[in-house]
């Protein structure tokens, strides 16, 4: 026997899941949107269509067409064998993703695993009425287990990566593990780090900012010179004070660079000037060590080179001679 529907495509719908929505639309090009929803709609219908007859469908041009379907196959939600298409069931791929199998543990293991669980869930709670208006994907939580431990981050170092990131750049996964990168590098596992590692971010981008406007430049730094600010800021622990005094080196050489700076504070530190007293006094002695040189120079007697020497001139009266003599 054959079931047949005998609804008009007038009554019909196409359901989109929830899983699309809040996992892979928000990263996803409009156009590539497009594509998926009208390829769930075909598949509902059982139909065929090339990309061509896709491009003239949805008024995109059939090299879009081509990039949005190989997207989509890259990111896992449609299979592509030959000439078809089938559309990935993302539920199934979410449980699949969030199943885990378990395996027995000590009664103290397990007391303090559920004690552990209890506080990663009231924060992963909080994160997802705050940020993501109480409809988390599920994927979000297993990522952010994962980053519990990977990183070793207390829970309120966890919801303050995602304030962090929500106020900057917003929560794009690859944005918030690059941040929680630089953080574990930085050693941050508290409260107490968390807040000491905004202390001299603060810092960092006052100084920044100073510099910016020392050198009258229009735009802000670039990565590359951001690195050698973080450098000399982070590692050298210069203020912009010792940062200053090198800026004002730069009035005596056409077109200064960050790498001239770089390497009058890198000699600096190398030396051990810890102070702006320390690195004045260096420089001045440094200058009367140059000038003392140069006199000690010019006061030497000068020795004789090949036509370094004055012509001897002769007048009519000796040549006059000279020839009476001959």
């Amino acid at each position: 026997m054959i079931f047949e529907s005998c609804k008009s495509i007038l009554y019909s719908d196409t359901l989109v899941p929830d899983i699309f929505i809040t996992e892979y639309m928000p990263s996803m090009d409009c156009d590539y949107v497009k594509v998926y929803i009208y390829c769930l709609f075909l598949s509902k219908h059982n139909k065929q269509a090339t990309a061509e007859e896709l491009s003239k469908k949805l008024e995109i041009d059939v090299t879009r067409v081509k990039d949005a379907l190989t997207y989509l196959e890259n990111v896992g939600i449609i299979s592509r064998k030959d000439n078809n298409i089938t559309m990935v069931d993302l539920k199934e791929k979410e449980i699949n993703k969030i199943y885990r199998l378990k395996t027995t543990s000590t009664p103290e293991e397990a007391a303090l695993s559920s004690e552990r669980n209890k506080k990663r869930n009231r924060i992963i709670s909080a994160i997802n009425n705050t940020f993501f208006q109480g409809v988390m994907s599920p994927s979000w939580y297993t990522d952010i287990d994962a980053w519990f431990d990977k990183y070793k981050f207390e829970e309120d170092v966890m919801y303050a990566l995602f304030q962090h990131c929500y106020d900057h750049k917003g929560l794009s996964k690859q944005y918030i593990a690059k941040v929680a990168d630089n953080w574990y590098s930085k050693n941050i596992k508290n409260s107490f780090d968390l807040d000491r590692y905004f202390m001299e971010y603060q810092k960092l981008k006052d100084i920044k900012t100073k510099i910016v406007k020392k050198l009258k430049r229009q735009g802000p730094l670039t990565e590359y010179e951001e690195e050698y600010v973080e450098k000399w800021v982070m590692d050298y622990k210069y203020s912009f004070d010792i940062i200053e005094l090198a800026l004002k080196r730069t009035t005596a050489i056409p077109n200064p660079n960050f790498e001239y700076i770089n390497k009058i504070l890198t000699d600096w530190y190398e030396k051990g000037l810890k102070t702006k007293e320390d690195i004045v006094a260096y420089e001045k002695s440094r200058k009367q060590c140059a000038a003392k040189n140069k006199t000690k120079q010019e006061s030497a007697p000068s020795i004789p080179q090949y036509s370094n020497f004055e012509q001897r001139k002769y007048d009519k009266d000796y040549f006059d001679n000279l020839y009476e003599e001959v």
